[in-house]
């Protein structure tokens, strides 16, 4: 079959991704000259805000994160040393406070170091922050705020996201002098204005910047080159002009009699694009609003102009604009009377309604310059707009990213997501691209303007569902190509509503069919069936946008870049053969049983309304408004019934029972539990090298709760000599009290004697971070040790660091030491040393079995450090001088170590020493099941440790479960005991067939518990029994293995 569809205008001729999956974040280094392409601005707006050498901390507002902004910070926080200090807030009464707390009265700390404070917050989050900032202390050029603000907004009933800034008429005009307020809407304005609101150092500074579109968009190529600058002394104004930018800019006539006023942003774009196009009009577009400059505000209009129309967002109608009182003062004086002024009040539904329908915005501009209307949107005959429709997380929903990424070398291609979670359970996802000819002088207008409804050139329908309850072809221009994914063919029109096929026929819609889920079926087990599927549609499209130009070796040809493993393989070319062969135009009609209004009445279409914006993290997870959650339909719950998914107070009756006690261990963000040591009993012997002890902790009356498998957090406290030893050699009373902040509650404190936080709260033995050697070289008065302490901070220091840390393991004390002239306060050396850290302990039970217990398997870690002092873990040394009776503050972690859902799949358990705790738990848990005559399938156990004598742990215990079959086999290894070093996975591949037979063949799930080392050779073993066993060669088996990973039946849990 020929067929024959509009021309594109261009041709992918490589790709930046691949079909396998969605990119993910970068977690390398920081901006650098032009290796940022192809991210969105609001991503590298968090990079450059989130850095350590920019921010002294990052304060991250709910309502920030809740619009996509700031998730990425906290991940960086924990996977990159160079990201600041995170601290989460909630918006509410008072909201700023803390900011102007941590300002005001520093800690000696901060007066050294300086406080340059990021904060993320949205227009309605800084309109509740207004007052708090009027208490703002004068900025200096190492004591100052910044605020980023993502300028998107929940409107209306629908919950509808709008870039309005009408929660902020009000603010800006009590807005303190000392702050300054720029606002963005391009791509590199945006990160321009961005790096430079760290660079005005006599100013505090709020950043406004558009990501209800543009700084979400993909595609757009841009250097961040300001911060590469380096900064002159210059005023507010000089160093706006010195970064290339103004206060205000004129677009339009030079003889214009009639001006526009806006504010940066997606309305001022169009109007600058209409203004190019009108005669007769001109457009001011306002960039810094504060400190507000009437007189160059006066100096860019031109001499002609006769009626200044200001156009101010607005809550509703009776409001007045700060805006138009600013450029009304410009204007009007006691002895001049300037052009007449006119307030245009835009309200968040009229925002909305000028960006979904650009005509309505062109046609006002042109009533109010008496010009006919301009057109708004880029010329058609140079763009092609293509738009996807599919649902989250379905296996085609990184095709949109994978095409923009195919055009993105020759051509201007720009993609912008959005998400629906109301309309429909699981939600929609629209994915919009717009492909121009490349060009410096292109003009950037909102997606809204370049991408208006009913203007598509193509769509495609990823989930035919769609298509009955939803409203989708309404955005195809007439004669547009429809390519719907689906097993029907011929059938489609007899499976869609009236309305959709009305409309399709109307606007004379060329659709296509394709059963790519039908196609992969035949690849699935060489290939991945979602992989398959992603390219079997992306062959179709390509071939339906190029139209006349395509043919099946050119498309395969073109398709080599995106799917290289599989041309590789040679099977892309069978893949492109299937997907020819099957893609089938559909003959329109309306079957007679709908045109004679035989069928029962449709439902109506729903149309498609963004209301959610979705960020993927590095580590896969997907956060919807600022949620994790389980399903996309959940972020529509958490949007509506915020409080009940972060409620003040836990809701349960079983936790309210059981109430914090707000003075046990404050500083810790967990629910902390305080148990009682009942047990403390060494396992081996006291002439063994290795001291591995068993704990038991009563938790009757605590509510402590725990799942099989999870870790329990211990809270434990540095050694009371040495905290008594350090406390008389620095000189601190440790019976005086003193005063630290709550990390865990932004702007509490905590009051307790030195003594006490020695012990209970600072890490004063832990390891230090690089950044403490610089911090500290500002509390040294010996030139030498100031000269250490800031080369080993530097980046010139790295290796000297590195040898301190890893070989010498000096700690914070020990630092200390080594330079003794430097010696802050107490105070401050409790706030740069920081709270120690909880250490997870696989629990060792199941409660289950055990009731109100809580058991561990520990092992003490100790080492000699090169200069012959003693070191210990500080937690296991803790918990091994524990005495029956003494309490200790705990907490629970989730773990990957869950027993599967089905009790009657088998379960191959591997654990080396203290490894096997958790199966320990696993096996409480099954004997107890058998107990009561339920059913469980296959039990095998591998054990490693070096001597049966002296470390078989619990073997007692395992004994038993061998001989009342609990245990199906047990496969014991001590390396130590034989002539030859025998390991598990020795003893696995003796039973290499049936494991390989219980993990292909009855849903089999594998455990590995212990240290790192043999996790390779045990891979190995398992890959080698399925390759001799089961037919696989060593790459399948290896991507067998790989899947079982991902459905949780191949667990890892090593350090």
């Amino acid at each position: 079959m020929t067929i024959e569809v509009f021309s594109g205008a261009t041709t992918p001729l490589s790709a930046a991704a691949t079909l396998i999956g969605t990119p993910t974040e970068d977690k390398g280094s920081p901006i650098q000259e032009a290796s940022i392409f192809n991210k969105p601005a609001s991503h590298i707006i968090e990079l450059l805000a989130s850095r350590s050498t920019t921010s002294s901390a990052v304060y991250i507002y709910d309502v920030a994160e809740q619009v996509g902004f700031g998730t990425l910070t906290k991940t960086w926080s924990s996977a990159m040393e160079s990201t600041a200090p995170v601290i989460s807030l909630q918006t509410r009464a008072g909201a700023g406070l803390s900011l102007v707390g941590r300002l005001s009265e520093g800690s000696s700390q901060d007066c050294v170091k300086g406080a340059v404070l990021t904060a993320y917050t949205t227009p309605a989050g800084l309109a509740a922050m207004v007052e708090s900032l009027s208490y703002l202390p004068p900025a200096t050029s190492n004591s100052r705020l910044i605020i980023q603000v993502p300028a998107v907004t929940t409107v209306g009933s629908s919950f509808a996201l709008s870039p309005t800034l009408a929660s902020l008429s009000a603010t800006f005009a009590i807005l303190p002098d000392n702050l300054v307020v720029l606002l963005s809407a391009t791509p590199q304005e945006s990160i321009d204005l961005a790096a430079l609101s760290y660079k005005l150092t006599s100013s505090h500074v709020v950043h406004i910047f558009d990501h209800h579109g543009i700084s979400r968009e993909s595609g757009h190529k841009f250097v961040p080159t300001l911060q590469l600058k380096e900064t002159p002394a210059l005023g507010v104004q000089e160093l706006i002009r010195w970064s290339g930018y103004q206060f205000f800019d004129y677009v339009g006539d030079s003889n214009a009699e009639t001006v526009v006023v806006l504010l940066n942003g997606p309305l001022a774009l169009m109007a600058k694009s209409i203004a190019t196009r009108t005669s007769g009009l001109g457009v001011v577009v306002v960039r810094v609003l504060r400190p507000w400059d009437g007189d160059v505000f006066k100096q860019c209009l031109p001499d002609t102009v006769k009626e200044v129309h200001v156009f101010d967002d607005v809550p509703n109608e009776v409001c007045q604009g700060s805006l138009f009182v600013d450029v009304f003062g410009s204007l009007y004086g006691p002895n001049s009377q300037g052009p007449l002024v006119r307030a245009h009040r835009v309200t968040p539904t009229k925002t909305l309604s000028f960006l979904s329908d650009p005509a309505q915005f062109s046609t006002l501009l042109a009533e109010l310059s008496y010009q006919a209307p301009a057109v708004t949107h880029l010329d058609a005959s140079s763009t092609k707009k293509l738009l996807f429709f599919s649902t989250p997380k379905s296996a085609l929903s990184p095709l949109p990213q994978t095409v923009a990424n195919s055009f993105a070398s020759t051509v201007s291609a720009r993609l912008l997501t959005d998400h629906d979670i109301f309309s429909k359970s699981g939600g929609v996802t629209a994915d919009k691209i717009v492909l121009s000819p490349r060009s410096e002088d292109t003009e950037i207008l909102p997606m809204a303007a370049a991408f208006p409804s009913g203007a598509a050139d193509f769509i495609c329908v990823l989930d035919t569902n769609l298509l009955k309850s939803h409203s989708l072809l309404n955005k195809a221009k007439s004669g547009a190509i429809v390519l719907v994914i689906s097993p029907w063919s011929s059938e489609l029109p007899y499976n869609l509503p009236a309305a959709v096929l009305s409309s399709a026929v109307e606007k004379k819609l060329r659709v296509f069919t394709l059963d790519a889920k039908a196609i992969s079926s035949g690849f699935e087990a060489e290939l991945g069936l979602d992989a398959v599927q992603r390219l079997v549609v992306y062959l179709a499209v390509l071939r339906l946008y190029l139209g006349k130009a395509a043919s099946e070796p050119a498309i395969r040809k073109l398709a080599e870049g995106v799917a290289r493993e599989m041309a590789l393989g040679g099977q892309l070319g069978k893949i492109s053969a299937s997907s020819w062969a099957a893609l089938e135009e559909v003959e329109l009609h309306i079957p007679p049983a709908v045109a004679e209004g035989d069928a029962k009445p449709p439902s109506p279409l729903k149309e498609f309304e963004f209301n959610a914006i979705a960020v993927e993290t590095a580590d896969g997870q997907t956060v919807v408004n600022g949620s994790k959650v389980s399903s996309w339909h959940d972020a529509a719950k958490h949007l509506l019934f915020p409080s009940v998914f972060t409620p003040p107070t836990p809701p349960s009756e079983e936790v309210e029972e059981y109430v914090q006690d707000p003075s046990l261990r404050p500083e810790v963000a967990e629910h902390t539990y305080l148990v009682t040591c009942t047990v403390n009993r060494r396992l081996t012997p006291l002439d063994y090298d290795r001291n591995v002890f068993h704990l038991e902790f009563d938790t009757a009356g605590t509510g402590l709760k725990y799942a099989i498998g999870e870790a329990l957090g211990v809270h434990g406290w540095n050694d009371e000599q040495e905290v008594l030893d350090f406390c008389k050699w620095y000189g601190a009373d440790p019976e005086r009290l003193i005063t630290i902040p709550v990390a865990a509650n932004e702007g509490k404190m905590y009051t307790h004697t030195t003594f006490q936080a020695l012990q209970q709260q600072i890490d004063l033995f832990g390891r230090p971070p690089k950044s403490f050697y610089a911090e500290l070289a500002a509390y040294a008065t010996s030139p030498a040790d100031k000269l250490a302490l800031q080369f080993i901070g530097a980046p010139e220091g790295s290796s000297t660091f590195k040898k301190l840390g890893e070989k010498d393991t000096v700690t914070f004390a020990e630092v200390l030491q080594r330079y003794p002239s430097a010696r802050p306060g107490i105070e401050t050396l409790c706030e740069m040393i920081g709270d120690i850290k909880p250490r997870h302990y696989s629990i060792a039970s199941a409660q289950s079995a055990v009731g109100d217990r809580v058991d561990l398997l520990v092992v003490t870690v100790e080492w000699t450090a090169p200069n012959g002092t003693p070191h210990y873990g500080q937690c296991t040394r803790y918990l091994a001088g524990l005495k029956v009776g003494q309490k200790v503050t705990v907490s629970i972690k989730p773990s990957v170590m869950k027993l599967p859902p089905d009790n009657m799949q088998p379960i191959i358990m591997a654990g080396l020493g203290t490894g096997a705790a958790p199966f320990r738990a696993f096996l409480q848990h099954r004997a107890l099941l058998a107990q009561q005559g339920i059913p469980v399938g296959p039990t095998y156990y591998y054990f490693g440790s070096r001597h049966r004598h002296q470390e078989y742990l619990y073997g007692e215990e395992m004994e038993a479960y061998i001989l009342d079959g609990t245990i199906t086999k047990a496969g014991l290894a001590f390396s130590r005991d034989g002539p030859k070093k025998v390991y598990i996975q020795h003893l696995m591949l003796e039973d290499a067939a049936v494991l390989a037979s219980l993990l292909k063949n009855q849903a089999g799930v594998f455990y590995l518990c212990g240290p790192t080392w043999p996790v390779p050779d045990v891979y190995e073993a398992l890959v080698g029994a399925l390759v001799k066993n089961e037919g696989h060669t060593p790459e399948s088996a290896g991507e067998f293995l790989m899947s079982l990973k991902e459905e949780e039946r191949y667990v890892l849990e090593v350090y």
